[in-house]
């Protein structure tokens, strides 16, 4: 039997060969479960160990975990595309709405075919836009109201004069007042000037309450106005202007347009053209002489009649006169206006008065009639 200092070198030579068996046992038990049989120790002196490892069979495997599910690639989001305008069509009245009514031909029971589906309409395409409607043009003016067929007559232009007058007014109240007033015309060959002015005397003073001036042409059918101004005690002063190229009468205070029939005349001019109707043949003082008068706003006709002959008391004397009337007309001028014309002083006028609607009167008379050469 060997001694023991023999067997020390085998043993040494057998521990790294344990532990490199009790590495690969602990290896395969924790990967493979795996149970190493170790034969028992040599005995001193004997054959060289030889090591069998036996595997055990392994414990029933676990089951295998649910395999995780993959998400799903998502799609990248779509560019977002701002919505297509959609028109809708509005009727213009109720009544063109049409009711959507179901054609599709009704069974008389259960064997009749059902109706097919009505497929989804597809969008259209949007309409091309539509260029913008241009503005439309601005309306034309109406055309203004054809000039009145005028009555020709006879004219005999009176001699320029001054003529004044006393005013005498009595208000719708009963209040009287008294005053003076000037007609006054001038003219050359082919122009005339005619300035009017009323006023009353209140203390000492005058105060003027109307202001007329008339400038234009002397022609064959008398007086023919190109400007008049109005004054107005407390209003701004007018203008009417008479275009005779362009046949109108058009207003600085409204936007009133007339057309311009020959013979027209202003409030200025009135009393002095019917004077040069008298005087170019009295025989026209018959029926009705109608005269287009443009005023301050608008025009009208003025239609006077003759009421007759008159006798009227005046500081030249008592008068012989003819006595014309413009009565009121509904629609136009509310104010009466009467005009008394004297044969034996050129018929010149020698009374005016004026009855307006509230029933106030203001009457001029002759006082004295001075002719005037300086113009011609």
């Amino acid at each position: 039997m060997p001694s023991a200092p023999i067997l020390l070198p085998r043993r040494r030579r057998l521990l790294p060969v344990v532990l490199v068996v009790l590495l690969h046992w602990i290896v395969l038990t924790e990967l493979g479960h795996v149970s190493p049989v170790l034969p028992p120790a040599a005995t001193p002196g004997g054959a060289p160990v030889t090591l069998v490892a036996q595997l055990l069979p392994a414990a029933a495997p676990e089951p295998a975990p649910e395999p995780v599910p993959v998400p799903e690639a998502s799609l990248p989001p779509l560019p977002r595309m701002p919505p297509v305008p959609v028109e809708i069509a509005v009727p213009d009245r109720p009544g063109d709405i049409t009711p959507v009514t179901d054609t599709a031909p009704s069974g008389d029971g259960a064997g009749a075919a059902p109706a097919a589906p009505v497929p989804e309409p597809i969008p259209a395409a949007p309409a091309p836009e539509a260029p913008p409607a241009s503005a439309p043009a601005p309306a034309a003016p109406p055309p203004p109201p054809a000039a009145p067929e005028a009555r020709r007559y006879v004219i005999d232009m009176p001699p320029p004069a001054k003529i004044t007058l006393d005013v005498a007014r009595t208000d719708a109240d009963g209040t009287t007042w008294s005053g003076e007033a000037l007609l006054a015309w001038q003219s050359n060959a082919d122009s005339y000037r005619i300035q009017v002015e009323a006023g009353i005397r209140v203390v000492f003073a005058r105060v003027n309450l109307l202001v007329l001036k008339s400038e234009g042409a002397v022609a064959t059918t008398g007086f023919a106005p190109i400007t008049m101004t109005e004054k107005r005690r407390g209003r701004a002063m007018t203008a009417t202007h008479f275009n005779w190229g362009k046949g109108l009468i058009t207003f600085s205070a409204s936007e009133a347009m007339y057309g311009l029939p020959p013979g027209a005349q202003d409030k200025a001019s009135i009393p002095l053209q019917l004077a040069a109707i008298a005087r170019g043949d009295p025989k026209q003082l018959t029926g009705a002489i109608d005269i287009f008068v443009g005023e301050d706003r608008d025009a009208a006709i003025y239609r006077f009649t003759v009421v007759g002959q008159e006798a009227i008391d005046t500081k030249l004397g008592t008068l012989q006169t003819w006595h014309l009337t413009r009565p009121p007309q509904p629609g136009s001028y509310k104010s009466r206006l009467d005009i008394w014309l004297a044969p034996a002083h050129g018929w010149y006028p020698v009374r005016i008065r004026n009855t307006e609607p509230n029933g106030a009167v203001t009457t001029q008379t002759v006082n004295n009639i001075v002719l005037d050469h300086s113009g011609s």
